[in-house]
């Protein structure tokens, strides 16, 4: 059995891919133990495309079940062998945009009692036993409702796990980590994208894509440019919400973004890390 087990907390479908792909197909290949938990369906999400444009008039539940088969897809291309939804598949709906009406559906994530949900995953960090787990900031991200609730139970879960870990405890998860999008990275990124957006409409500022992580907030640096092409698939496997071309991608504003291999992370809790000569540690288990 691996002495490697990372088990990321993501919010929809597809944020996997986009955010954590590399990381999670590298990690995976190298022979890890790779859980992925989805706390919703992404049933309130947009969708691109004619093609597609029936999954959000049929049922209720027929954009749902659509992306729940995108998912399972999506972690093959990335090895990925172990997915659970949050209580099961359907247990939390999508809550949409902040702002939105269905924000007070009861059933929405955003709604979910935190203390109630981050014990289901509890449940689920007692029976994997990972060492490192993988969520977003405080603010989500970009300030969607279902990654800051995601936030928020996986932090109290972490807590309470590390409540139960003592010397030669079963338990054994030591850090937690948050998704970055460091404000360089992402300024050079749109500079490029600028003079060539390929199909796509060219972003007018890092705004456009993410508000950013200050780079001094910015931990860990995973490059996993070698499973680039097994990140990229994941994201193709997305069709309902993610258009890929080439090296770009768009969601369904059309605004073009870089498929990245390198993925950046900032340390919430564990220990102090192991920083390299530009500042970043390289190996989320260091």
């Amino acid at each position: 059995m691996t002495d490697r087990r990372l088990l990321l907390v993501h919010a929809h479908p597809d944020d996997e891919s986009i955010v954590t792909g590399a990381t999670m197909a590298a990690y995976a290949a190298a022979g890890a133990e790779v859980t992925l938990v989805t706390c919703t369906l992404g049933d309130e999400g947009e969708v691109i495309g004619d093609e597609y444009a029936h999954l959000t008039s049929d049922r209720d539940d027929a954009l749902g079940e659509h992306r729940v088969g995108e998912l399972a897809k999506a972690c093959v291309a990335l090895g990925v062998r172990d997915h659970r939804f949050l209580g099961g598949a359907g247990r939390y709906r999508d809550s949409g945009m902040m702002g939105s009406p269905t924000n007070d559906h009861p059933g929405c994530f955003w709604r979910a009692d935190v203390d109630e949900a981050a014990q289901l995953l509890v449940d689920i960090v007692q029976e994997v036993r990972p060492d490192v787990m993988v969520t977003y900031d405080a603010n989500g991200g970009y300030g969607h409702p279902d990654h800051i609730q995601a936030h928020r139970v996986a932090l109290r879960a972490f807590d309470l796990a590390a409540d139960r870990t003592r010397p030669g405890s079963p338990w054994g998860v030591r850090k937690l980590y948050a998704v970055a999008h460091p404000r360089s990275v992402l300024e050079a990124s749109v500079e490029r994208l600028r003079r060539d957006p390929g199909p796509f409409t060219a972003p007018e500022g890092i705004e456009d894509i993410a508000p950013g992580t200050p780079d001094s907030l910015v931990t860990t640096r995973v490059d996993g440019s070698a499973h680039w092409a097994a990140k990229a698939l994941a994201m193709r496997r997305h069709a309902t919400q993610v258009t890929v071309d080439g090296e770009l991608f768009a969601l369904s504003n059309g605004i073009a973004q870089e498929i990245s291999g390198v993925e950046y992370f900032t340390l919430l809790r564990g220990p102090a890390p192991r920083r390299g000569p530009d500042g970043h540690e390289t190996d989320l288990f260091a």
